[in-house]
C-alpha cells in the first residue's frame, strides 16, 4: 500500500516536515513494508520554505536587515532558476527583538534584501510567501531594499516603518534593480484585503502588530499618502492596485507587489502544492494523510489541508490536526474519511502541543491498524 503524507506545520509545536516524519514513523513501526511519500507542504506562509526545501530546493542564507533595523541571517530557498522566500524569516513578528511589536517603524526592507539576494544568485522566477509580518509599510520598506528611495519634501530619505510615509513626498524609482523587469514573481497569499480602509491593512493586521487605535488612523493616512505619491510616479495603476485584493496581505507588501512588482497574486496552497509536486506524488497513491494544528472554520477557507484533499479527490483522504471544531458533517464534506484530533489523547492542550510528535505516531499506528496492515494501537478519532 502505497501511503502519501503531506501536513501542514502544528504551530507552536511542530514544522510540517516534523509532523509528516513522526505519522510516518508510527505507521512504519505497524508495518515496514508499506510505501510511505513524505510531502510536507504549507498554505504560503510560514513554513513554506520547509516545504520548499523538502521538495529538492536547496537553502542558502544571507543576512539582511530586521523589521526595525537590527541584522537578521533569513534563508531562502533555490532550485534552478526559481527562488521560493518566506517574507517572515526576514520581516516578520518572530524575529523582532525581544518579541517587541513597532507597528509605527517596523519595516519590509529586509524582505526587498533577499529578493536582491535571490537576483544575484541568477534567479529570474520568485516565490514570495507572506504571512506573520511585522510591518504596515505597504511594502515601501520592500521597494527600498531593491533600490529605491523615498523622499520628504527636503529631498532626505525617510526612516522605516509605515508611519514615516506620513511626511513622502516623491519616490525615486530609478534605482529599482533593473533585473526586476525580467523577473517573474509570484505572491503566494490566500489574503483578499485592500490596502487601505476598514477592511484594510492598518485596520484589520494593525492590532495584531501592536498598533493603537491611534497608530491604525495613522498609518492608514500614511498608506494613502504612499499610494497618492506613487500613483504621480506609475500612474492610474497605482491607484488601482490599493483597492486589488491582496493588496492589504504582509502590511501592504501585497501593494508594492502588485502595483511596482508586477506581480501575480495566486492562492498560497495551490503555489505550494505546485512547488512540492503533489499531484504526480498522489498518482497511484492509495491514501493521502494531511493537517494542521487547528481544523476549525478557517480551514474550510482554502486552508493546506482542504487544499491537499482537492488534489486527492476521488482517493482517501485523512486528516490529522492537534484539535478539531468541524463536525463530522463538515469533515465529510471537506472530503475526509476520517479526522484524529491529538486532543482525543491528551486533553491537556499544552501537553498536546509538548508531546506532538510521540502522539502523532501513535495516530500513525492506529491509522495503519485500521488499514488492517498492522496491530497497531488504537486511539480517538472521527468517523
Amino acid at each position: 500500500m502505497r501511503i502519501v503524507i503531506a501536513p501542514d506545520k502544528f504551530k507552536g509545536s511542530l514544522s510540517a516536515p516534523e509532523v509528516a516524519s513522526a505519522l510516518a514513523k508510527g505507521l512504519l513501526s505497524a508495518d515496514p513494508d508499506l510505501d510511505v511519500d513524505l510531502v510536507p507542504v504549507a498554505d504560503g506562509g510560514e513554513g513554506t520554505l520547509d516545504a520548499a526545501i523538502a521538495a529538492g530546493f536547496s537553502r542558502h542564507v544571507t543576512t539582511v536587515s530586521g523589521p526595525t533595523g537590527e541584522p537578521v541571517e533569513a534563508p531562502i530557498a533555490i532550485r534552478g532558476s526559481k527562488a521560493v522566500i518566506e517574507m517572515a524569516l526576514a520581516s516578520g513578528l518572530a524575529v523582532l527583538p525581544g518579541g517587541v511589536r513597532k507597528a509605527r517603524i517596523a519595516s519590509s526592507i529586509g524582505t526587498g534584501e533577499l529578493i536582491r539576494f535571490a537576483l544575484d544568485r541568477g534567479c529570474t522566477s520568485i516565490v514570495l510567501g507572506v504571512g506573520g509580518s511585522a510591518n504596515t509599510d505597504g511594502g515601501a520598506g520592500m521597494l527600498v531594499g531593491l533600490g529605491a528611495a523615498l523622499l520628504d519634501d527636503a529631498g532626505t530619505p525617510l526612516p522605516g516603518g509605515g508611519a514615516a510615509l506620513a511626511d513622502l513626498a516623491w519616490i525615486d524609482l530609478s534605482g529599482l534593480d533593473p533585473r526586476l523587469a525580467t523577473t517573474e514573481i509570484t505572491l503566494a497569499s490566500d489574503v483578499d484585503n485592500p490596502l487601505l480602509g476598514t477592511n484594510g491593512a492598518a485596520a484589520v493586521f494593525g492590532p495584531q502588530k501592536g498598533a493603537t487605535p491611534d497608530d491604525v488612523a495613522h498609518l492608514d493616512g500614511a498608506l494613502a499618502r504612499f499610494v497618492e505619491v506613487l500613483e504621480q510616479e506609475l500612474g492610474p495603476r497605482a491607484r488601482a492596485q490599493a483597492d486589488a485584493p491582496g493588496a492589504g496581505a504582509a502590511g501592504g507588501v501585497g501593494y508594492a507587489a502588485l502595483a511596482v512588482l508586477n506581480a501575480q497574486r495566486r492562492p498560497g496552497i495551490d503555489v505550494v502544492l505546485e512547488l512540492t509536486g503533489l499531484a504526480e506524488k498522489l498518482d497511484g497513491a492509495d491514501l493521502v494523510i494531511t493537517g494542521e494544528g487547528s481544523l476549525d472554520e478557517q480551514s474550510l477557507g482554502g486552508k493546506t489541508p482542504l487544499g491537499v484533499a482537492k488534489a486527492a479527490a476521488g482517493m482517501q483522504a485523512i486528516a490529522v490536526c492537534g484539535r478539531t471544531t468541524l463536525t463530522p458533517e463538515q469533515t465529510a464534506a471537506a472530503g475526509f474519511s476520517r479526522v484524529y484530533a491529538l486532543t482525543d489523547l491528551e486533553l491537556d492542550v499544552g501537553k498536546c502541543i509538548a508531546n506532538a510528535g510521540p502522539l502523532l505516531e501513535r495516530v500513525g499506528q492506529d491509522i495503519a491498524a485500521r488499514l488492517g496492515v498492522g496491530a497497531g494501537v488504537r486511539v480517538g478519532g472521527t468517523e
